[in-house]
C-alpha cells in the first residue's frame, strides 16, 4: 500500500528533511512496517477540474489567472482538463505538452452553463464559434455546447460527478505518477450528482488519487466562510484522499496558489507498506500517519480498500 504523505509545521510550511524513521504508520490501529520509503519529487498526472458556476465577480477573478496554472507543471507532468456546471465536460485529454496546456486555458472562456474554447487571434487557433447573425442569443459553439450571455441563470452545479470523473480519466495513469485533482471550485453543490459523495471517494481511493482544492469563492476573499456556505464538500474530498485545500485571502493570491498546489503534491513523502493484521471482514481500513517530531501537521489518505488489491492497485 502506497501512501502520500505530506508534513507542514504550525505555519502551514512544508517541512522537508525527515526520515523513514520519524514517520509511523498504522492501519486498523496497528502499526504497520514501513517497508519502502522516499522523499524524491514525482511527475504530476493532473486533471484540472474548474467550476463554471461561480459568481460573476468569482469567475472574472478565475478568468485572469487561469494562464498561471500551467506554470505549475513541469515537462515530466501530464495535464487533463475538465468544466462542469450541471454535467462534467472535457475540454482536454491527457498532455505533456505545456505550451499546449498554455493555450488551451488562454482560450478558455468562463461564464457560460459549459465553457468552451474559443478562437484567439494571437495563437491563430480553430474558431469554433459560430453566428446565424442575431445578437443576444446562444450559439453553439463547434463542440455541441450553448454559449450564452453574462446575465446567465445559476444552475445545479455537480461537484462529486465532476470529481468522479476526473478520478475515472486518472484511473489508468501509471502508479510512478502522482495522480491528483486540481479542483478550482466555490466548493457548492447541489446535491443531485448521479455519484454520490461516498461512491466518489471509493472510486478516489481505489485509483490512489489525491484531491487539491482551490477556494475562488467571493465571500472567501474577504473571510474564510466556505463551511458557512455549506461548501464542505470539496474540502472533505482532500482530507479524506491526503490533499489539501487552500484558500485565497485576495484576488492575487489565486497566481501563487496554483504553484504552491502542484509543488506540494510533486514533494509529497512517500511510504510503503503491507497490510498486517487487517480485518478481513471489512473492505476498508483506516489509515493514521504520525511523525515522531512535534508540533507537524501531517496530512495522508484516511484509508485503503482491500479490494485495491484485487485490481491490481
Amino acid at each position: 500500500m502506497l501512501v502520500p504523505v505530506t508534513v507542514k509545521d504550525k505555519d502551514g510550511h512544508l517541512v522537508g528533511g525527515l526520515e523513514k524513521e520519524d514517520f509511523r504508520v498504522f492501519a486498523d490501529g496497528v502499526e504497520q512496517q514501513i517497508l519502502l520509503f522516499t522523499s524524491d519529487p514525482f511527475p504530476l498526472s493532473a486533471v484540472v477540474v474548474i467550476d463554471n458556476d461561480l459568481s460573476d465577480k468569482a469567475a472574472g477573478q478565475l478568468q485572469k489567472s487561469l494562464v498561471s496554472i500551467s506554470a505549475g507543471f513541469g515537462p515530466d507532468d501530464e495535464v487533463a482538463v475538465i468544466t462542469y456546471t450541471e454535467f462534467p465536460h472535457t475540454v482536454s485529454d491527457f498532455s505533456k505538452d505545456n505550451d499546449l496546456l498554455f493555450t488551451q486555458l488562454k482560450r478558455l472562456q468562463l461564464g457560460s452553463h459549459a465553457s468552451a474554447i474559443v478562437a484567439d487571434q494571437t495563437t491563430q487557433g480553430p474558431i469554433v464559434n459560430s453566428q446565424n447573425g442575431h445578437t443576444g442569443e446562444s450559439q453553439p459553439n463547434g463542440l455541441g455546447i450553448p454559449l450564452n450571455g453574462s446575465h446567465r441563470p445559476r444552475v445545479d452545479t455537480a461537484l462529486s460527478d465532476a470529481v468522479y470523473a476526473a478520478g475515472d480519466m486518472l484511473k489508468t495513469r501509471g502508479r510512478g505518477r502522482r495522480k491528483m485533482v486540481f479542483l478550482i471550485s466555490d466548493g457548492s453543490d447541489s446535491g443531485r450528482d448521479q455519484h454520490s459523495f461516498d461512491e466518489t471517494l471509493h472510486s478516489l481511493l481505489l485509483a490512489d488519487v489525491s484531491v487539491y482544492s482551490i477556494s475562488v469563492s467571493h465571500q472567501l476573499l474577504i473571510g474564510k466562510s466556505l463551511l458557512e456556505r455549506g461548501a464542505l464538500q470539496a474540502d472533505k474530498y482532500a482530507l479524506d484522499t491526503g490533499g489539501d485545500t487552500f484558500y485565497a485571502a485576495k484576488p492575487d493570491d489565486l497566481e501563487r496558489l496554483y504553484s504552491d498546489v502542484t509543488e506540494q503534491a510533486r514533494n509529497e513523502y512517500t511510504l510503503t507498506f503491507s497490510p498486517n493484521m487487517a480485518d478481513r471482514a471489512h473492505d476498508f481500513h483506516p489509515i493514521e500517519v504520525r511523525v515522531r517530531r512535534p508540533d507537524l501537521n501531517v496530512r495522508a489518505r484516511n484509508g485503503y480498500y482491500q479490494s485495491a488489491f484485487s485490481v491490481g492497485h
